[in-house]
Formats: structure tokens, C-alpha cells, sequence
């Protein structure tokens, strides 16, 4: 599919009674160029059945929340995806059997099997996955593979220290994993081998080439993630700060609007960017 110019495009959003998903829906209300068409909530949500400006603190949109995935593809042409990774996993496997629409998913916490059916999807529509929707986490992600590229393993250790409100439920972050696995590509090395997750209190030095990961939890923060190079001589940080919820959104929009522009395959921030290798 490909964006006519001065089309409305039309959006459904999964995940729709989520913080995330709300921002996106009010963002796409206050969009002239789209049109919200659908949010779908899970079964046993006690906003089923609210209207999407309700929900997403605008005027009312006389569109209620649904669970079909289905209705939502059929009125679509992009669907966002920020619920659950057995939804979007579902989702997935829906638009291989119909050929679309296009799909962005922001979904942290994805199996291998989950993934897999992102992929599979991929093979015949256009598919973005970001576990991070901001622009300037995206380009962190970058520097710090080009900082780990540069700095060798065995002169430089890597330290990726992140921190998030206190109702947040997975640690590391997926943004922070993300950074790791970017900075380990660059090195050449799989983050399965590398990653510490945890460090008992005595009896643990670091070993070489090692990419250990510190999780900080408590107040509102809304997210922030370093990359630390330290050495024995210098040191090198990498950060990135978000100061507000809605950047997520906006990025999570103008990914999408971009990827209804693409052929089939599987893409990321850094192919909107330009920034992929």
C-alpha cells in the first residue's frame, strides 16, 4: 500500500485503553490527515464498550471499544499495536491469512514465538516492531553500537543503566535490552552470552567484554537509559532522556504513516531513520 497524498488514513488502535494507546488515539483525533476508525481492548476490560475520545480525553468519537481484531483490520489501512504480546502475536497470524494492512507493533516482551509470527507476517506485508516509539532513543540505539564498534571490548567495559516509574513491571527495559543487543552486534557478539543481569554481592568480577545492565525503579519517571564505556583512562556516556509520554505517540504515528509507503518486510525505527546498516 502506498499513502495517496491528502488521503485520510485511517488507524486502529490495539491496546486501546493502555496509556500508550489512549496518547496515540488522541494524537491521530488531532491529526487532520487521519482518521481514528477502531480500538480494541482485551475481553475482560472495563472500558469495553467506551467511546474512543472518552478514553483518549477529547471529544467523543462515536466509535465504541471493541475485541475484534478482525472488524479493526477490516477498517483499516494501519494498525498499532500496544497491547499484549499473545495479542500481537494473534494479530500477526490474522494479517498473513488477509494480506494487511500494514502493522506497528511497540509491544515489549515478545517469546521467540511471538517474534516469529511478527516475521512470518512479514513476508507479506509491511511490518515495524520498536520496543522504543522515540526518534532520539532510536539514535541513541545507533550511537552507542557506533561507540561500541569503535571502543574494543577488552579496553572499554559497557554498563546500560536505566530508569522507570515504579509501576513498571519488566527489568531491563526492552529500550535497554535493545541497546545492548545493538552494541553486541557491533561487537560482534550474541547479548545471550554477554548480558549480566545480576550480580551476586561478592565473588564477581567482570569480565571482559561483559554488558551488564543496572535497573532503577521508583517515582514518575518517564524513561531514561545510558550507555557508560568506561575505561581505565576515559570514559564515555550515551544518554537519553524522555520528558514526555507523547513522543511515544507522535513516534509511533509517523512510523506508521511511513510504513504504509513500504513493500512487505520487516523494519524497525532505524530503517524510518535511515540510520540501518
Amino acid at each position: 500500500m502506498t499513502t495517496v497524498p491528502g488521503k485520510v488514513l485511517k488507524i486502529a488502535v490495539l491496546g486501546a485503553s493502555g496509556r500508550l494507546g489512549r496518547l496515540i488515539m488522541a494524537e491521530i483525533m488531532r491529526r487532520p490527515d487521519m482518521e481514528l476508525v477502531a480500538g480494541v481492548v482485551r475481553h475482560d476490560s472495563v472500558m469495553l464498550g467506551a467511546d474512543l475520545g472518552e478514553l483518549a480525553d477529547t471529544s467523543l468519537a462515536g466509535i465504541e471499544t471493541s475485541v475484534s481484531m478482525r472488524d479493526a483490520a477490516d477498517a483499516a489501512d494501519l494498525v498499532i499495536d500496544v497491547s499484549a504480546p499473545q495479542a500481537s502475536a494473534a494479530f500477526a497470524r490474522q494479517i498473513t491469512e488477509r494480506g494487511g494492512p500494514p502493522f506497528v507493533c511497540g509491544v515489549t516482551g515478545l517469546g521467540a514465538d511471538d517474534m516469529a509470527a511478527l516475521e512470518a507476517a512479514a513476508q507479506s506485508v509491511p511490518v515495524l516492531y520498536a520496543r522504543n516509539f522515540s526518534l532520539g532513543a532510536a539514535v541513541m540505539r545507533w550511537l552507542t553500537a557506533e561507540a561500541a564498534r569503535q571502543l574494543p571490548p577488552e579496553q572499554f567495559d559497557l554498563e546500560i543503566v536505566e530508569t522507570h516509574h515504579r509501576r513498571k513491571v519488566d527489568a531491563p527495559s526492552g529500550t535497554a535490552l535493545a541497546i545492548g543487543e545493538a552494541a553486541a552486534q557491533a561487537r560482534g557478539l550474541e547479548l545471550g552470552t554477554q548480558a549480566i543481569f545480576d550480580r551476586p554481592r561478592q565473588g564477581a568480577a567482570r569480565p571482559v567484554g561483559a554488558i551488564g545492565f543496572s535497573a532503577i525503579r521508583g517515582g514518575g519517571a518517564i524513561g531514561e537509559h545510558s550507555a557508560l564505556f568506561l575505561g581505565a583512562f576515559e570514559e564515555l556516556e550515551i544518554r537519553h532522556r524522555a520528558n514526555d509520554r507523547f513522543i511515544f505517540a507522535r513516534g509511533a504515528i509517523e512510523t506508521g504513516k511511513w510504513l504504509t509507503g513500504q513493500k512487505p518486510g520487516f523494519y524497525g525505527i532505524e530503517d524510518v531513520l535511515g540510520l540501518a546498516r
